[in-house]
């Protein structure tokens, strides 16, 4: 055989072997990417793995009494995978037998589809596979322990498919109590407000890490694969709930009596510049109020005339009049450069500089500023900034358009008019914050403190860091301009003359302080007929001999509001704030009993741990004869008192009880305690309720009460 051909020819097989070769690797790519080119892709998505963060438990917010102001609850995102090996064993026997009583069960659960359109859901779900079917989201915790013992669910997550997806939701349990100073915590931090936001780095933790893999579509958790995260730290505030509740109150009837836009109350300890109370309410487009801006921190207004204290402490301070110096108020108009300025009550003469502040003559305090800085502005503005009325308040909470603003001599803005009408409280744009904490140095003997919400900062209930009280300036003036600063703020309140004795004067404890009352612009419009509003203000301290607090009420009143002065209005809110605080933290009554025993019979009906707890106060004897019941009929005669068995407290079961005659509390208290519900009209005692007492009691039932 010839050697040359016999080498072609194996050279041509290879030649060809590789084509046929070539052929067959071209047409295995193109079926694998044409005909099985999702599968193979399905497949590559699911060995990709990657890390996904867990959040971590938000920390609390608490008032400085205990009581929680913010913190977060779980809610449960509920998914199912309907590729789970132990759903689709068995050719998905447990899925099968489990369906009916499962959307039976969904559907009283959530109630808001039928057991049919549950169970349609689902089977449709389970043939298309779905590795990530949504089933619920956000539901409660109570609905998501509910859930847990459903049929097929409890079976767990490899025989169920089931799987929890647990997370938290911020709440404020008081709800409106301080709502704008606790603030918002949102998913984007920067978003956040108040509290929440100041301190979001100690309350949000640390983030944890779960490893997930990628399957059709979705991420699904690998067990054991996880970071736990670290819970965030509880932050404790200064503020007191019992406080804050009083504030809020009298603000808001004020507001809705006298239809006003907006306005604050704040509520300062005046030895450490805690502060106590904080209420910030604004008008809403439906006519309620809320919550909606931080009024005291981040709002910039012209003061009016609670700035004429920095004013006098201005003049005082500069030796260039006392309180007993005689001021000409030119039967209370006068006109600067101009421009006419005003007193609000009009015939004034020649007073002394006390009782001009006491009445609030917008011309007196003009003219002596004027007279006196007219020339040497920067002197007067030199005040100003020590009183730190230019400077932010260093309060720990972020606020927006806090930043005041006062005029510098020179400036574009300054003008021949600026001192006469600064020295009363215009052209000026200061916080209501910025002027309490001047009203709380004074109180504090010239001492200015750093005001401040949080107080501590604790782990687990450890405290890992205490806030002490920060001195921004140990003496804002001399011992003889606080004392005769103090003196013109009594006359305020004592004086007949005063803007605030009408209102303030009958306090069973002493109150100093300044009135105001500033026409401001309605809407930017500027001041003419029509536009203008006003402005009420009061800002003092009590008790005014040893001052404990330091309260500033500032409101923005309507067009269509009642009452505009600053007594009449923020005075008012004043005194309803300072009589509870007062009553409940510094008075010293105490109750005493005299007098001959009562020979008359009383008889009443409750719980036996409150008739305990005020007869043991009161002194009186008791025969106990009500073998333990939780709830007595007590009767009092000469200062003896015996208890008996209350007949609701034992009806026949399966009977509606007897509460006629008890009190709310623990009329509630018993009826809860049998299986019942109740709806309550009107206050007081129980005078009859429906059913009657003695009628069949079904677990749940409605009982209605009629209090009087």
């Amino acid at each position: 055989m010839d050697i040359r051909k016999d080498i072609l020819w194996r050279v041509y097989l290879c030649f060809i072997g590789m084509i046929i070769l070539g052929f067959a690797v071209l047409g295995r790519v193109i079926y694998i990417q044409q005909v099985q080119g999702k599968f193979w892709r399905s497949m590559g998505d699911s060995l990709h793995l990657r890390y996904l963060p867990i959040e971590a438990e938000r920390g609390s917010i608490y008032s400085e009494d205990g009581n929680m102001l913010s913190t977060s609850v779980p809610i449960f995102d509920v998914y199912i995978d309907f590729a789970a090996d132990g759903l689709r064993e068995k050719n998905g026997q447990r899925f099968k037998d489990n369906i009916d009583s499962l959307g039976y069960s969904l559907s009283r659960l959530f109630g808001d589809k039928t057991a049919e359109v549950y169970k349609a859901e689902l089977k449709a779900a389970y043939k298309r596979k779905d590795r990530y079917y949504p089933l619920k989201k956000k539901i409660s915790f109570v609905a998501y322990k509910q859930l847990r013992e459903f049929p097929l669910v409890r079976l767990g997550r490899n025989k169920s498919g089931f799987i929890i997806d647990a997370r938290d939701k911020r709440i404020n349990p008081y709800q409106l109590l301080a709502n704008r100073t606790i603030g918002l915590s949102r998913e984007d931090s920067a978003r956040n407000v108040g509290l929440e936001r100041s301190y979001d780095s100690l309350l949000k933790g640390t983030t944890g890490q779960r490893l997930m893999r990628y399957i059709a579509g979705a991420y699904l958790p690998v067990e054991g694969a996880e970071v736990e995260p670290e819970n965030g730290k509880d932050i404790i505030t200064t503020l007191d709930t019992y406080m804050q509740d009083v504030a809020e109150d009298a603000l808001m009837d004020m507001m809705v009596n006298n239809n006003s836009l907006h306005g604050t109350a704040i509520v300062m300890e005046t030895a450490t510049g805690k502060i106590k109370a904080i209420a910030n309410l604004g008008k809403q487009a439906d006519g309620t109020y809320a919550e909606d801006l931080n009024y005291g921190i981040g709002k910039r207004t012209e003061p009016g005339s609670i700035f004429k204290l920095a004013t006098l402490l201005s003049l005082l301070e500069d030796k260039y009049v006392d309180i007993n110096t005689m001021v000409d108020c030119e039967g209370g108009s006068k006109t600067f450069y101009g421009l006419r300025i005003r007193d609000s009550h009009l015939g004034a003469g020649i007073v002394s500089v006390k009782d001009a502040f006491a009445a609030s003559s917008n011309v007196a305090f003009a003219k002596l500023a004027d007279q006196y800085y007219h020339d040497q502005p920067s002197k007067f503005i030199n005040h100003l900034h020590k009183l730190r009325l230019d400077t932010l308040t260093g309060v720990d909470i972020v606020a927006s358009s806090g930043y005041p603003i006062i005029k510098k001599a020179g400036s574009r803005t300054w003008s021949a008019t600026t001192i006469p009408f600064m020295a009363h409280g215009y052209e000026a744009l200061v916080t209501p914050l910025h002027m309490l904490m001047l009203y709380n140095a004074i109180a504090n003997n010239g001492k200015m403190m750093r005001p401040y919400l949080v107080s501590a900062v604790k782990d687990y209930g450890v405290e890992i860091k205490h806030i002490e009280p920060v001195v921004l300036d140990e003496k804002i003036c001399s011992d003889a301009t606080i004392t005769q600063l103090k003196e013109a703020m009594l006359e305020v309140v004592r004086s007949v003359h005063g803007t605030g004795h009408k209102v303030l004067f009958d306090s069973g404890y002493s109150i100093a302080g300044k009135t105001g009352t500033a026409v401001t612009a309605l809407n930017n419009k500027g001041y003419n007929k029509g536009n203008k509003i006003y402005q009420s203000s009061f800002m003092g301290y009590f008790p005014a001999e040893k001052p404990a607090y330091s309260i500033a009420v500032v409101i923005q009143n309507s067009n269509e509001s009642r009452l505009i002065y600053g007594a009449d209005v923020a005075g008012v809110v004043f005194k309803k704030i300072s009589d509870k605080i007062y009553g409940r933290f510094l008075s010293s009554m105490q109750l005493v009993l005299t007098g001959k025993a009562d020979s008359l019979l009383y008889q009443y009906q409750g719980a036996r741990s409150d008739f305990a707890a005020i007869f043991g106060w009161m002194g009186i004897p008791c025969l106990d004869s009500a073998n333990g019941t939780p709830f007595v009929s007590t009767a009092v005669q000469a200062n003896n008192a015996t208890w008996r068995p209350m007949a609701a407290a034992a009806p026949v079961n399966g009977l509606v009880p007897n509460v006629t005659g008890l009190g709310l509390k623990d009329a509630i208290q018993l009826l809860e305690d049998k299986g019942a519900k109740t709806k309550i009209t009107g206050r007081g005692r129980v005078l009859s309720q429906l059913p009657l007492a003695g009628t069949p009691l079904k677990k749940g039932q409605t009982i209605s009460l009629l209090l009087n």
